[in-house]
C-alpha cells in the first residue's frame, strides 16, 4: 500500500450504498471502486486489471449471444400495446 496516497472523501448516503453493494458483489474493496471510477473519469486504462490476473474477461461469445436476442426480439409482430416485446419474455431468459 506504499504505492497509494491517502485521500478523505464525502459521498451522499445513495452513494455509500451503491458503494458498499458494488464492492461487495465484485469482491473488491470499495477504495478499488473508486480508483476504478476515477481512472475511467480521467480515461485511463483500468489500473485494477492491470495489476490483478483475476480480472473479468470480456466474453464475447455472451455478447454474440444477446445481440441476437435482441435481434429476434426486433423482428417479432408488435403487439396491440405498441411493443414488439412482453416484459415476461425477458423475465424468462
Amino acid at each position: 500500500m506504499a504505492d497509494k496516497v491517502r485521500k478523505q472523501i464525502y459521498i451522499e448516503p445513495r452513494q455509500e450504498k451503491l458503494l458498499k453493494t458494488t464492492a461487495q458483489q465484485a469482491g473488491v474493496s470499495e477504495a478499488e471502486i473508486i480508483r476504478q471510477a476515477l481512472d475511467r473519469y480521467l480515461g485511463l486504462p483500468d489500473s485494477w486489471a492491470q495489476r490483478n490476473a483475476y480480472a473479468p474477461q470480456v466474453n464475447l461469445a455472451a455478447w454474440e449471444i444477446e445481440k441476437d436476442f435482441i435481434d429476434c426480439i426486433k423482428q417479432r409482430t408488435p403487439l396491440p400495446s405498441g411493443r414488439d416485446w412482453r416484459r415476461e419474455d425477458l423475465y424468462e431468459r
